[in-house]
């Protein structure tokens, strides 16, 4: 068996998507692939390798230690593999019911630093294998909003809303910007920490109906804008709200102040991409500041 999940890029949206904003998120042309065989030996026994083919995780758990709710001991990752699965049977029993083992391969086609969503195509693909629902797996092992495993789930860009932690609103939108060719994505070369960014969001959050608001303004704004003068103003406007909610000033301000365009980060401020809207290729700017990944759009995301 073979199964598939799509990366994902918060475009707008983020930290204010716990609380009820309306969310505009793009799936990459990059993902993870999960390739499941059987085996004679009750157990899993799981490997899973970076773009590069490095073992990043391989880690083997009896059947009888999954269907038990007993402690198990080992690295993060095996504790991580054992919750998950434990959680995923809790939806379909019937995968390891009959205590038949599997040799499980998880490959990624980016590197696992860049934050485009190792987690949620991981959880998507597991999701998948036991036909269940994905957003239940997410709650009941990393928590989240889920726009990430809506992404994982569609080759489209979309609108996420979380209306209801295990079935979301997502409606699919036709996002073809006349002006694709300004604009770019670039790896900051710190990988973040979604659940430790929302914990921050958490505590600094206040009253914040009216951010929520003008989120979900700007999210549908973006997306309908055919002038890139008005949505390099839309993004900028969404880092001012951003940036008083989390008490950070913007990443232009703070890295990239010469920079001739708009820059916003996506997801978790402080680390993995942010998206620039430059009227030339702005390759060579970054790359003088030690950023070297530098991706256009039309190579980043899922046609």
């Amino acid at each position: 068996m073979e199964f598939y999940s799509a990366g994902k890029l918060l475009i707008s949206g983020e930290y204010l998507v716990l609380d009820g904003a309306l969310a505009f998120a793009l799936p990459t042309s990059f993902g993870q692939s999960l390739y499941v065989e059987d085996q004679t030996e009750s157990c899993i026994r799981w490997t899973s390798y970076d773009v590069d083919g490095t073992i990043w995780m391989q880690e083997e758990v009896t059947i009888e230690q999954l269907l038990s709710e007993e402690e198990v001991m080992g690295t993060d990752y095996r504790q991580t593999l054992v919750k998950v699965l434990r959680a995923a049977n809790r939806q379909n029993p019937r995968i390891l019911q009959t205590k038949q083992g599997f040799k499980v391969e998880s490959k990624l086609t980016f590197p696992r630093l860049w934050g485009l969503g190792t987690s949620s195509t991981w959880i998507n693909n597991v999701a998948q294998w036991f036909d269940i629902n994905a957003y239940q797996l997410l709650q009941e092992s990393f928590g989240g909003s889920g726009y990430d495993i809506a992404c994982a789930k569609h080759h489209s860009a979309l609108f996420y809303q979380l209306t209801d932690l295990h079935h979301p609103k997502v409606e699919l939108i036709d996002f073809k910007p006349t002006f694709v060719d300004q604009l770019y994505f670039v790896y900051l070369n710190e990988k973040q920490s979604s659940r430790a960014a929302i914990e921050a969001y958490r505590a600094k959050k206040e009253l914040i109906d009216k951010e929520i608001q003008r989120v979900t303004e700007i999210s549908r704004a973006l997306t309908k804008t055919a002038a890139v003068e008005e949505f390099k103003t839309l993004l900028r406007e969404h880092e001012v709200i951003l940036g008083a909610i989390l008490e950070t000033s913007p990443i232009q301000e703070r890295l990239f102040a010469d920079f001739d365009g708009a820059i916003k980060s996506l997801g978790a401020w402080g680390g993995d991409f942010i998206l620039a809207v430059s009227p030339k290729d702005p390759t060579s700017y970054f790359n003088q500041k030690g950023y070297t990944t530098v991706i256009p759009y039309q190579e980043m995301i899922a046609k």
